[in-house]
């Protein structure tokens, strides 16, 4: 059976835009009230795809679609095998579990040019309409491969030549200037709660650390994937 896919409702313009812009949304619900303040973003619809209605937060998830909520031909998850490559980058999520969070980092993983990311289908933030809002339309672009083990995805991307990196506060090795990241790599965030799983340490090559100049407690888990994203496009770009 083929998988279900992610994606399949969205809200918000910026949100809603994107998956117009790349030709998924089935079926667009819009608020009477607000379709005037809606021109732009409903201009290029056809319009037997859009629906009015009163009110679009009872078909919503999140506390604020804007007057605005999309079905969606959902999006396939990427293949490991499709995200490796001689220049390969991938942000690899390691249980993750706020939304907010999952959607930020994949708008920083495609903002730094990486070629795609991995979360897990368990124990997990999904893939939801809050992580789409957060992203505001990367995860449209960006290639992300959902699987059911983490330490398993990272040894088949180990037995594809892709060194592994975990992030982890108090490791000895800085992140900023590893030579590793202008090698294919895949750079793993830890969740917010724990950090690396121990499993997941142990598939790791190299496990480093953002310096910091003070006892400050350990970063956010979307900060982490920023600051770790951009490096990896700075030494390459330098490089």
């Amino acid at each position: 059976m083929a998988p279900a896919g992610y994606g399949s409702s969205v809200e918000g313009i910026h949100t809603v835009a994107a998956a117009l812009t790349a030709g998924r949304v089935e079926r667009l619900y819009v608020e009477r009230e607000r379709r005037d303040r809606l021109t732009e973003l409903l201009e290029d619809v056809d319009p037997s795809l859009v629906s009015l209605v009163d009110d679009v937060r009872s078909l919503a998830d999140t506390d604020s679609p804007q007057g605005v909520v999309a079905r969606c031909r959902p999006i396939q998850s990427a293949t490991l095998e499709g995200l490796s490559g001689e220049r390969a980058a991938i942000l690899v999520l390691d249980h993750v579990e706020d939304p907010h969070n999952v959607g930020a980092a994949a708008r920083s993983a495609h903002a730094a040019g990486l070629s795609g990311m991995v979360v897990s289908s368990r124990r997990a933030a999904p893939l939801s309409a809050t992580a789409f809002k957060a992203a505001a339309g990367a995860l449209e672009w960006l290639p992300v491969a959902v699987v059911g083990s983490i330490p398993e995805a990272l040894n088949r991307l180990k037995d594809r030549g892709l060194w592994i990196v975990g992030l982890e506060a108090g490791a000895e090795q800085s992140l900023f200037g590893l030579d590793l990241l202008t090698e294919p790599v895949a750079v793993v965030v830890g969740s917010e709660g724990s950090g690396l799983a121990e499993l997941t340490r142990k598939r790791c090559d190299v496990l480093a650390s953002i310096p910091m100049a003070s006892d400050t407690e350990s970063l956010n888990a979307s900060v982490t994937a920023a600051l770790a994203s951009f490096e990896i496009m700075r030494i390459r770009d330098q490089r």
